[in-house]
């Protein structure tokens, strides 16, 4: 049986009058659920980074408006879809380039295009976002079951950046088959790369692996080549952000290290994402565009100065890692491997 002290930690949960949200801010020093009732609450939160992760602001926006839907006073339905309309709009502006944002407002909204009266809309959207929650965390654990089929017990893996239970509904992706892992009592062992420049690995990965009781171990992005070589790591798991037709994969800056390092070393580098971040439209890595960050994310450290003032700086957000390097991208439909620009093809035309 799992450690009694066994826990997924969830970022969004729905509380029928509120919305409770882990402050991803606070982590690790303060554990601090917010109680999100108001459309302004939701707004705020997802503006100032409270919730991350793609999948979890694409639910928290889901629920900000079912809650804003609960709250409406209108007399008439066409008021009420002039205001809900406006709630959406003002949810959307929060984070203007977060795709999964619009996608699940979006969902909401056409899911009560033939719906005629206020109390069938206020219950047809509430049950939307619960099936985005609901989907999320069935694509998440199907990864996690696809990637743990590459595992065996005893299996010591390294990671980097942040693709775990918080920024999704549960589970996670490139972090799931470690709370399987757990949950089946096999032992894998973590080794989680820090993640300059803001240490989502330092900050997050270790915190929320921590909660569920599997043995993590946190080291800096430089450790990595010694730690594989004394530690004798078995394999590499990431996520992904964007992955091209042809499979070059962009993630968190520092993934396309490891996964040099991987072949140098002759282990297995697997990225895990769903079906979502792939983009059949972008041919290959090169058409990725690469966001750089402000440079202070280098230059300070928790608002110290740790260099030069006027330095030049180069703080790239991402980097490519191109698919000759990838094992297998593990998705829910399944692992692709092999001729990656041929099983993505395949996979999408079906």
């Amino acid at each position: 049986m799992p450690t009694q002290n066994f826990v997924i930690p969830r970022s969004v949960i729905w509380k029928e009058e509120y919305i409770s949200l882990l402050n991803q801010q606070k982590i690790p020093q303060v554990t601090e659920y917010l109680e999100l009732r108001t459309v302004e609450d939701v707004w705020e939160a997802i503006q100032s980074l409270k919730v991350r992760g793609a999948p979890a602001i694409g639910i928290t926006a889901a629920y900000g408006l079912a809650l804003a839907a609960n709250q409406e006073l209108s007399q008439t339905y066409e008021s009420f879809l002039n205001n809900l309309k406006k709630h959406r709009d003002y949810l959307a502006s929060s984070r203007p380039t977060a795709v999964n944002l619009f996608w699940a407002l979006d969902r909401l909204m056409n899911s009560i295009k033939e719906v005629t009266n206020i109390d069938e809309a206020k219950k047809t959207i509430l049950n939307e976002a619960k099936a985005i929650e609901a989907e999320d965390e069935k694509v998440c654990q199907s990864i996690g079951e696809h990637a743990l089929s590459v595992f065996k017990d005893g299996d010591r893996i390294m990671t980097i950046c942040n693709a775990g239970s918080i920024a999704t509904a549960k589970y996670g992706t490139a972090l799931a088959p470690f709370y399987l892992a757990k949950e089946k009592n096999i032992n894998l062992s973590v080794y989680a790369c820090e993640t300059r420049p803001v240490l989502q690995g330092a900050r997050l990965t270790t915190w929320e692996l921590m909660q569920a009781g599997v043995d993590v171990t946190l080291i800096t992005d430089n450790m990595a080549a010694h730690t594989i070589k004394s530690k004798n790591i078995t394999a590499i798991i990431v996520g992904a952000d964007r992955i091209a037709a042809n499979g070059d994969t962009a993630n968190k800056i520092g993934t396309f290290n490891l996964a040099l390092l991987a072949s140098a070393f002759n282990i297995p580098f697997y990225v895990a994402a769903p079906l979502s971040t792939f983009d059949p439209a972008i041919t290959d890595g090169n058409q990725i565009p690469i966001e750089e960050r402000h440079s202070e994310e280098i230059t300070h450290i928790h608002g110290v100065q740790v260099a030069p003032e006027g330095v030049k700086v180069f703080n790239p957000a991402f980097d490519v890692t191109p698919n000759k390097l990838i094992a297998g991208i593990i998705t829910e439909k399944g692992i692709l491997s092999g001729d990656l620009k041929e099983a993505i093809s395949s996979l999408f035309n079906k």
